[in-house]
């Protein structure tokens, strides 16, 4: 029994060691070209309004609204 308790152990231990041996690095750099975004665009909106014949007969009639 005490051969099973001191495996186990050594077997933790030795998982534990592999464990933190094991780091991940991260490197953070600044790239050597710089960073270009192109952006051609073209925006083409158009407005349409339409109006009753009540209305535009309103607006004929009296100039001075506007």
């Amino acid at each position: 029994m005490k051969t099973l308790i001191s495996r186990g152990s050594l077997a933790g231990v030795l998982c534990f060691v592999l464990l933190c041996s094991c780091k991940p690095t991260v490197k953070v750099e600044a790239p050597e070209k710089p960073i270009t975004i192109n952006m051609n665009v073209k925006i083409d909106h158009e407005i349409r309004v339409r109006l009753d014949k009540d209305i535009e007969t309103m607006l004929d009639e009296r100039k001075d609204i506007f």
